[in-house]
């Protein structure tokens, strides 16, 4: 059945998002309803209200959320009312060229669910009756979300659901981009531009894969005494260097093995190419601007053997990666808990998105 909520939505770009009430269809076939437990406050979310990612409002947002299913449609018969779920940004046929080869976060599907369901259609409405595009195919910053069955994945039921809210994109894209893209091996060095939520997800990765220096870049010094107890073994504020790539080589003896840009600047991924050491390898993980560009020396490609890659949602895998990280958390592996820096009812959500957008928080969650 049709349910309401409020939701966060975007109405209108560079102006601070809005809380409605609107409502939720019931899911159709392939589909599922859940009741949202928490919704972290992404990034991705704010690149969205302010036209850096291209999504049309009006916009229900969210896309790392965590929840339980109320209700499915017909032909659903891997979930049932009751199962604890995380959202996937990335909708994964399993049957295209990029899934069946282990890459499904690049799976054909995903381009056709950005802001509606794979079908071209939400399940989302306005008091008005007017529908609303959902973001990546999920839009839950809601307290209801219908989405296709290929944008979630079951859970156990033990597991924290305003943590397990965090995995589904903010964990995922900085562990994945050490574990599944770089691939770093033990005692390798690295440095990480960038330390918000993201970037602290990085620094995590490459502590527990054995990284013996880990570098952290930021702005904000308060950013980098966090990412000190996320594993990072040096940190510099960009802001009190007169030549950030000389800093680093110094620093690390030559250069980085690996660099990790969180950010979404085409200056800062050069900076983070740059700094390498021969035969290095940087990875671009922050959302850039559509116009963005980044320059790099040609010839460093073949005389440095240096290696210039992206890293979209980690690699991911979610249905195998998923569990998998809330396993580590479990065991006491990973960090989450320390990852919340604040969490807010869903009418706080204009405070929460002002303080992401200041960097006042690791994650902020809402918890609706």
């Amino acid at each position: 059945m049709a349910r309401k909520a409020k939701a966060v939505l975007c109405r209108e770009l560079n102006k601070p998002v809005i809380v409605e009430e609107i409502e939720v269809e019931a899911p159709r076939a392939n589909e599922v309803m859940i009741q949202v437990s928490a919704c972290g406050v992404c990034h991705s979310d704010l690149s969205a209200t302010n036209g850096t990612i291209p999504f049309p409002p009006p916009l229900v947002l969210g896309h790392e959320g965590a929840g339980i299913i109320v209700e499915v449609g017909e032909g659903v018969t891997e979930l049932k009312a009751g199962d604890h779920v995380i959202s996937s940004f990335v909708s994964m046929c399993g049957r295209c060229r990029y899934c069946v080869t282990g890459r499904p976060e690049l799976c054909d599907q995903a381009s056709k669910a950005l802001y509606t369901l794979p079908d071209g259609s939400t399940r989302a409405r306005d008091a008005a009756g007017n529908p609303l595009n959902v973001f990546s195919a999920c839009g839950v910053m809601a307290e209801y979300a219908t989405l296709h069955m290929d944008n979630v994945v079951k859970i156990r039921d033990d597991m924290p659901l305003d943590r397990a809210a965090l995995v589904s994109c903010g964990v995922m894209t900085g562990i994945g981009a050490v574990f599944n893209t770089a691939r770093v091996p033990p005692g390798s060095s690295a440095v990480v531009f960038g330390a918000g939520g993201v970037g602290l997800n990085v620094i995590q990765g490459c502590s527990i894969a054995g990284a013996s220096i880990i570098v952290a870049v930021d702005t904000q010094d308060n950013k980098l005494e966090t990412a000190k107890s996320f594993g990072a073994t040096h940190t510099l504020n960009a802001k009190n260097e007169d030549n950030i790539v000389r800093s680093l080589k110094k620093l690390t003896a030559g250069g980085p093995d690996y660099a990790f840009e969180c950010i979404g600047l085409g200056s800062v991924v050069t900076d983070a190419y740059r700094a390498l050491r021969k035969g290095g390898t940087a990875v671009v993980i922050g959302v850039a601007r559509g116009e963005d560009t980044t320059s790099i020396r040609t010839a460093s490609l073949t005389f440095e053997e240096k290696t210039l890659t992206g890293s979209y949602f980690g690699s991911a895998r979610p249905r195998a990666d998923f569990p998998m990280l809330i396993d580590m958390y479990r065991s006491g592996k990973l960090k989450l808990d320390e990852l919340i820096t604040r969490t807010y009812t869903i009418d706080e959500a204009v405070q929460a998105f002002e303080d992401l957008a200041q960097g006042r928080n690791a994650r902020g969650v809402i918890v609706p």
